[in-house]
């Protein structure tokens, strides 16, 4: 697993959080920044994944490739998901989704490299 890309993945998600802070306590509703934002942060995520399967088909990585391959495919539908709750919901309450997924992918990636490291 690429740790360079796992660590602009956790910078980019703890970022994009706190952006959507900013504009959850300022009372507005998701804007064209944070979408783009978190597309490029899917972008991120797929990027690792690809590099993840292509490590794991060579042979490397942790035994347990369940747990691994369940936090791959949660870690991307997290953005998604919470862009697209974010859209539906026009109040504060939309960037506030948006603060939820930003951490729970900064998390995820944090034990994904856990688990890739081998660290219980």
């Amino acid at each position: 697993m690429n740790t360079v890309v796992s660590t602009i993945v956790i910078a980019g998600a703890l970022l994009l959080m706190l952006a959507s802070l900013i504009v959850a306590v300022r009372d507005r509703p998701m804007g064209m920044v944070l979408l783009v934002g978190f597309a490029l942060l899917e972008v991120a995520v797929l990027v690792q994944a690809g590099f993840v399967i292509v490590a794991v088909s060579g042979g490397q990585g942790p035994d347990e490739k369940a747990t691994l391959f369940g936090y791959l495919i949660g870690e991307a539908l997290i953005p998604p998901a919470g862009v697209f709750l974010g859209l539906a919901e026009r109040s504060r309450w939309g960037p506030a989704i948006l603060v939820v997924a930003g951490f729970a992918v900064a998390v995820m990636n944090a034990r994904l490299l856990q688990i890739w490291q081998g660290v219980a």
